[in-house]
């Protein structure tokens, strides 16, 4: 019997990718966002949807009755963001973990029904989660996708793991490896994992306060300060966000590039031309000195913010060192991007730059310290970017899913209504406890 393709969502922090594994890119990339009507505290009872959103409910008004017409009354993605004048729009992730597990749960209502347009019953689900997830939280996702949607089985797999295995569609990776560095930036958080033979080393993960959402106001406090007035207020974020992912890019030498803007301005300079949203009128913004230090504040912190101050190589290389001896090699050798904040140009040489100077300056003093008795072999530092880069978790899982042992990874419904919620805490492909 012919198996129906398996469902893989992966929930950022700030956009959600959800598709069928085997393909190659995700069917639907949405913000995870989800905008409600309000109820509390209205007199005049609860608002009749303009249209139904809640493609699944049974006919009759029992459903509306049971949970209030204003349950069914809500938007999830795009159509959030574009509703949030007249609806309360909510976040249900902040910087990776579920908060809102109420909103969560429509989210996904509204992902599998209105979106995937498939029955969860006749499909076994792999859905992910980030670094040193609260046990709890694998619990509470399993009883929501088997009690509330009834899903035929389960995976939640990490999402470092699946970023490393994207990498391998790379020409710079030599051999599949389930060890490396993962550097995982997206638009609410940055994470730097260490994962050995598939194992994550929990204890040496650190977590950067750098994301896409702070480059883009990173850009618009840049913008705002040099006086672009042009920008209606109400636009100005978005336009951030366009000018930081049109734009941007990494510099090799920060004062080296003032001195380029400034000599040869014309040639360095573009204009961003955009349209207001209310009014339809277009207007032109000046793109300057944005253009490279957006992605710089991963590199020097402190020119966004006094209150972090660490760079983002330092960081990897504390990772390593941190992490058990004998597999620091493999490490630096398999740094690996995830992430659409990791896309920006010549980010990678950059990064594979700085750290094998770190590198190198210790070997350098170990050498130094032994009185030239001690010689070391170099470190090989390799940074690897690819073309799943911005969607490798979701690419990863697809991959995953689309192997021929997938489905006896999962957790099946039967297993689940045996044991209970506590099955999650277990994963089968390593054995491990959460």
């Amino acid at each position: 019997m012919s198996r129906l393709a398996p469902v893989v969502i992966d929930n950022g922090t700030g956009f959600t990718k959800m598709g069928f594994a085997g393909n190659n890119d995700p069917s639907f990339i949405q913000p995870t966002a989800i905008a409600t009507r309000d109820g509390s505290g209205s007199t005049a009872g609860p608002a009749v949807p303009s249209k139904p959103t809640y493609l699944n409910a049974p006919s009759g008004s029992n459903v509306a009755s049971k949970r209030g017409i204003e349950d069914l009354d809500f938007f999830i993605g795009d159509e959030a963001v574009a509703n949030s004048k007249t609806y309360a729009l909510n976040y249900p992730i902040r910087h990776g973990q579920i908060e809102n597990w109420d909103h969560m749960e429509r989210f996904w209502e509204q992902s599998i029904f209105k979106y995937l347009r498939c029955e969860p019953e006749d499909h076994y689900f792999l859905l992910t989660e980030p670094p040193l997830n609260p046990p709890e939280n694998r619990e509470n996702t399993a009883e929501i996708m088997f009690e509330s949607f009834n899903v035929q089985g389960l995976y939640i797999a990490v999402q470092a793991v699946l970023a490393l295995a994207a990498s391998w569609t790379s020409s710079k990776v030599s051999e599949q490896t389930l060890t490396g560095t993962v550097i995982d930036s997206g638009d609410g958080v940055t994470h730097v994992i260490p994962v050995a033979e598939g194992y994550v080393i929990g204890s040496s993960i650190k977590s950067v306060p750098i994301a896409g959402r702070d480059l883009t106001s990173f850009v618009q406090n840049l913008l705002r300060e040099r006086g672009e007035n042009m920008i209606p207020a109400e636009d100005s974020l978005t336009v951030a966000q366009k000018i930081k992912e049109q734009y941007s890019y990494v510099c090799p030498d920060i004062v080296k590039e003032f001195k380029k803007y400034d000599q040869e301005g014309e040639k360095y300079f573009k204009k961003y031309e955009g349209v207001h949203s209310v009014t339809g009128k277009s207007y032109t913004v000046d793109v300057g000195f944005e253009r490279f230090l957006a992605p710089e504040i991963f590199f020097n912190p402190e020119i966004a913010s006094s209150d972090y101050l660490t760079p983002l190589p330092e960081v990897v290389d504390t990772v390593v060192q941190t992490s058990p001896i004998d597999v620091r090699r493999g490490l630096y050798k398999n740094i690996v991007l995830s992430g659409g904040s990791t896309m920006f140009e010549n980010f990678a040489k950059r990064l594979q730059r700085d750290i094998k100077r770190i590198a190198d300056n210790r070997i350098k003093r170990s050498e130094i310290l032994s009185g030239g008795k001690m010689q070391s072999t170099p470190m090989e530092v390799n940074v690897i970017s690819h073309k799943k880069q911005r969607y490798a978790v979701w690419f990863g899982g697809s991959l995953l899913a689309s192997t021929g042992e997938f489905h006896s990874y999962c957790h099946t419904k039967a297993e689940y209504d045996e044991v209970g919620p506590s099955i999650a805490r277990h994963n089968r492909v390593f054995g491990t406890l959460g």
